[in-house]
C-alpha cells in the first residue's frame, strides 16, 4: 500500500519536473527568438531618449565633423538642410552630409536620431582610408534626392548593428558607397528605400550585411557595380524595381550587377553572395547582369518571383560598356539550393552553372537558342536540373542521374542530350578587360573565387565633371569622363 503511494507520489513529481524543464525550454527558446526579431526589426525613434540636439540649415555644412581624431555622441539628434550643388564633392568626398567623419577618424555613434532634408545631404558619412564609423541602435531618415543612409567612400570604414534606415528621395540607396568604396558591415535592423534609383544598398565597395529586413519599393534592392562585391547572411530582402528615369535598360529587376565604366569602380569580377534568409522578387527580373564578370553564390536562399513573366537570371547586353562586348558573363554557384525560373543568356554573353550539395534547379535555360551564347552546366552527383522546357547550352558535366529531361529537350553544342547519359565538358572562361580571367574554381563546385578589394583611385579627382543622375544614380553612356589630368 505505502510502495504504491510512493510510486504515485514519485511518478507525480517526475510529471511536474518534466512539464517545468518543457516550460523552461520554451521560454528560453521564444525569449531567443524575440531578441532576434528585436534586432531584426530595428530601433524606432521614441525608442531614443534624446539629451541634446545639433542642427545644420547651411548649404555644404556639416552638424558634425570628425577630422583625424577620435569621437563619440549619443542620445542626440541631429538635423540638416541645405543642399549641395557640387554633386560629385557631396558624393565622392562628403560635402553636405549630416555626419562626416574623414582624415583617419574614429566616430562611434549610439542610441541617435538623425535627419536629413537637402539634395546631397547624406546622413553618415566615411570618407579615406584609416576613418572609421561605427553606428548602432539608432535612426536614419532622409527626404531628399541623391541622400543616401549610410555612406562610405574613399576606402573608409562603416560598421552598423541595429539601424533604422529609410530613405524616399531618388538616387538615395540606405547602403550606399561611391568612388574608391571601402568596407562596409551591418548587422541587424531595418532598411528601406522608397525613391527611384535607391536600392537598399548600392555597392562600390564590399558590402556585408546580416540579419537584416531590406526593402525596396521603387527600385533594384541591391545593386553592385564593377570590382566590388555584396555578401548577404540570412537577410529578408524584397525589391519591387517599378521605376526608371533612364531608357539604358527595358528590364526590371530585384537584384542588378554591372560596370557603368564612369570610373567611380574598377574594372573587374563582382561578387554577390547570399547565405540562408529569403529574396522575393514583386516586377521583373530577380538577377540582371550586364557589362561585367560576376559571381552569383546563393546558399540556401528561399528564392520567389512574384512576376510569372520574369526570368531567374538574365545575363544580356545593354546601354553600358561597348556595344558587342558589354554582355554578362556569370559564375552562378548553387550551394543545398532549390531554385526555380529560367535563364537567358544572350548573344555576347555567357554563364557557368554549378549545382553542388543536393541543390535542385527547375527551369529551362536559353529556351529561345540564343546563337553564340555560352552556357556551360555542371551538376554534382546528388545534385539535379529538372528541365520546365526546350534548353539549348555549349557544355555540360553531369553523370547519369542528374538530369531530368521532364518531356522537354535538351541540346549540347547543337547534339540532342540523351536521358541517362553521362557528360563531360569544359567551362567557360570568363575574361575582364583588366583582371585576367575568371573560369571554373579549383575544389568542388561552389566556391567563389577571391578578388582583391577595390582599389582607392589614384590622384584629386575634385574636378570632375559632375555625374548627372539617373537610374540607380547612373553614369553617363559611352566614354568614361575625363580626369583633371587628362589621363583616362
Amino acid at each position: 500500500m505505502h510502495n504504491k503511494l510512493f510510486q504515485k507520489i514519485l511518478s507525480a513529481a517526475l510529471a511536474a519536473s518534466l512539464l517545468l524543464a518543457l516550460a523552461s525550454c520554451a521560454q528560453e527558446e521564444a525569449a531567443e527568438q524575440t531578441s532576434a526579431a528585436d534586432q531584426t526589426a530595428g530601433v524606432v525613434a521614441d525608442d531614443i531618449e534624446i539629451s541634446s540636439e545639433i542642427t545644420s540649415s547651411n548649404d555644404s555644412e556639416h552638424a558634425i565633423e570628425v577630422s583625424g581624431e577620435t569621437a563619440e555622441y549619443s542620445n542626440i539628434k541631429v538635423t540638416k538642410t541645405g543642399d549641395s550643388e557640387a554633386g560629385d564633392e557631396a558624393d565622392f568626398y562628403g560635402d553636405n552630409a549630416a555626419i562626416f567623419a574623414t582624415d583617419g577618424a574614429t566616430l562611434t555613434l549610439t542610441d541617435i536620431v538623425a535627419e536629413t532634408d537637402g539634395l546631397h545631404a547624406n546622413a553618415v558619412f566615411s570618407y579615406g582610408e584609416g576613418t572609421t564609423v561605427n553606428i548602432s541602435d539608432s535612426v536614419i531618415t532622409t527626404s531628399g534626392n541623391c541622400s543616401g543612409g549610410l555612406m562610405t567612400t574613399g576606402g573608409g570604414a562603416m560598421n552598423a548593428t541595429n539601424l533604422n534606415i529609410h530613405t524616399t528621395g531618388n538616387s538615395s540607396a540606405a547602403i550606399r558607397s561611391d568612388r574608391g568604396g571601402g568596407t562596409v558591415t551591418v548587422t541587424g535592423g531595418t532598411y528601406t528605400t522608397d525613391g527611384k534609383g535607391s536600392p537598399v544598398i548600392y555597392s562600390t565597395a564590399d558590402i556585408t550585411v546580416s540579419d537584416a529586413v531590406l526593402t525596396s519599393t521603387s527600385s533594384q534592392g541591391v545593386v553592385v557595380e564593377g570590382k566590388n562585391s555584396v555578401t548577404l547572411n540570412n537577410v529578408t530582402l524584397v525589391a519591387d524595381n517599378n521605376s526608371k528615369n533612364s531608357d539604358k535598360s527595358e528590364w526590371y529587376q530585384a537584384v542588378m550587377i554591372y560596370q557603368s565604366m564612369s570610373g567611380d569602380a574598377a574594372v573587374g569580377a563582382a561578387s554577390f553572395t547570399m547565405n540562408g534568409g529569403s529574396l522575393t522578387n514583386v516586377n521583373g527580373d530577380v538577377f540582371f547582369v550586364n557589362n561585367t564578370v560576376t559571381s552569383i553564390t546563393l546558399d540556401n536562399v528561399s528564392i520567389v518571383n512574384e512576376d510569372d513573366s520574369g526570368v531567374f537570371l538574365r545575363a544580356a547586353a545593354a546601354g553600358w560598356g561597348t556595344e558587342g562586348s558589354n554582355g554578362g558573363k556569370v559564375n552562378l554557384y548553387l550551394n543545398s539550393q532549390t531554385l526555380v525560373g529560367d535563364i537567358v543568356v544572350d548573344e555576347v554573353s555567357a554563364v557557368n552553372m554549378y549545382l553542388a550539395s543536393s541543390s535542385v534547379y527547375k527551369g529551362a535555360v536559353n529556351g529561345a537558342d540564343s546563337d553564340g551564347a555560352e552556357i556551360y552546366v555542371e551538376i554534382e552527383s546528388g545534385s539535379k536540373w529538372v528541365l520546365t522546357g526546350d534548353s539549348y547550352i555549349s557544355s555540360l558535366t553531369c553523370d547519369a542521374e542528374c538530369i531530368e529531361l521532364n518531356g522537354y529537350k535538351l541540346y549540347v553544342d547543337g547534339e540532342l542530350y540523351v536521358e541517362g547519359s553521362v557528360s563531360e565538358g569544359v567551362a567557360v572562361e570568363m575574361v575582364t578587360s583588366s583582371s585576367g580571367s575568371q573560369s571554373a574554381p579549383d575544389g568542388t563546385p561552389g566556391e567563389p573565387p577571391s578578388g582583391d578589394p577595390p582599389a582607392r583611385p589614384d590622384g584629386d579627382d575634385s574636378n570632375r565633371p559632375e555625374r548627372p543622375e539617373g537610374d540607380n544614380g547612373e553614369p553617363p553612356s559611352g566614354d568614361p569622363p575625363a580626369r583633371p589630368d587628362g589621363n583616362n
